[in-house]
């Protein structure tokens, strides 16, 4: 049990106090002690959002950080490393690289590699994702930022939450966009039918997409996007649903159907696109946000990968 008094949280969030407190716990770990009932406020149970007023007795029966311990072996696999001080690591995460060990993927992803670089690397996340703050989809490179320790990755993953964080995606799409630049807000669900895809739903979590078409070719566009929240497979549900799926993304209809219904000659030209991704056409290209321990504003940017230049190589020289 661990015994507080909310004397110096006067008018604050009951799990933005604990965070403060609980250093070694995330803001989504904290929630979830607060709606299990492992959080008692005079005696009461509260919400997450009750703001204290400063009298009250907290006593917290906290969460086993780490209740099923997992083994990593360390792996000396490449990292494209940005940038590295004593409190994060930013990368360059290449795609095809699963960025944790799961179901399906015990070995031979990103934090396998985390583990053999370096110790220095947080746990608040369990066992399994030291490190990781936030999360690429396997075949999405670019920028990640990656946290040494547990009060450093607190102080990120709080950025995150409160959509400070900064982010900037290029992708390739199917098609001619209607309007050069705009917001797409539409909720995001699991689908009942797939459990590994998502889709736009109404009952969905909230979901907020910006975009800004950089180039457009005859059947394919240069998109940045600015996703201002993080769900999984944000962009790629967003793009799929404006009816410009990203190219390759054979999940969200980007895949091999897409270069049908033309001329055999541009037919063949659209497969040679799909031949040289090999994967879906979307990169992480910035990340902004507050260094935890300098309280400056820091920006990493990470350049397109070879594939997606080669296939931006053959657009210009087909279509101009």
């Amino acid at each position: 049990m661990v015994n507080l008094t909310a004397s110096s949280g006067i008018n604050m969030r009951l799990d933005k106090y604990l965070s403060d407190q609980l250093v070694d716990y995330s803001r989504s770990q904290i929630q979830a002690m607060i709606q299990d009932g492992k959080v008692m406020i005079d005696g009461r149970k509260e919400k997450s959002s009750y703001r204290l007023q400063g009298s009250e007795a907290i006593v917290v029966d906290p969460i086993e950080s780490q209740p099923h311990p997992v083994i990593i072996e360390p792996q000396d696999i490449p990292l494209s490393i940005i940038y590295e001080d004593d409190a994060i690591l930013v990368i360059n995460k290449q795609s095809g690289l699963v960025v944790h060990p799961g179901t399906g993927q015990k070995d031979n992803t990103l934090v396998n590699g985390l583990m053999f670089y370096t110790s220095a690397l947080s746990d608040i996340n369990g066992s399994n994702r030291p490190g990781i703050v936030h999360r690429l989809d396997q075949d999405t490179s670019g920028v990640m930022v990656i946290a040494k320790t547990n009060l450093v990755h607190r102080k990120i993953a709080e950025q995150f939450e409160n959509k400070q964080v900064k982010k900037t995606y290029i992708g390739l799409t199917w098609g001619i966009w209607t309007e050069n630049e705009g917001l797409i807000d539409e909720p995001i669900k699991r689908k009942r039918s797939d459990p590994t895809s998502f889709n736009v739903d109404e009952t969905g979590r909230k979901a907020t997409t910006g975009y800004k078409i950089e180039r457009a070719w005859r059947y394919i566009s240069k998109v940045q996007f600015y996703p201002k929240t993080g769900r999984t497979h944000q962009i790629r549900v967003h793009a799929d649903h404006m009816g410009h799926p990203i190219v390759a993304d054979k999940k969200y209809g980007g895949g091999e159907n897409r270069t049908k219904g033309f001329l055999p000659e541009v037919t063949k030209e659209l497969r040679q696109v799909l031949t040289i991704l090999e994967r879906h056409a979307l990169h992480a290209m910035s990340l902004e946000f507050v260094h935890p321990e300098t309280a400056t504003t820091v920006s990493f940017q990470a350049p397109l990968p070879d594939d997606i230049n080669s296939v931006i190589k053959l657009l210009n020289e087909k279509y101009g």
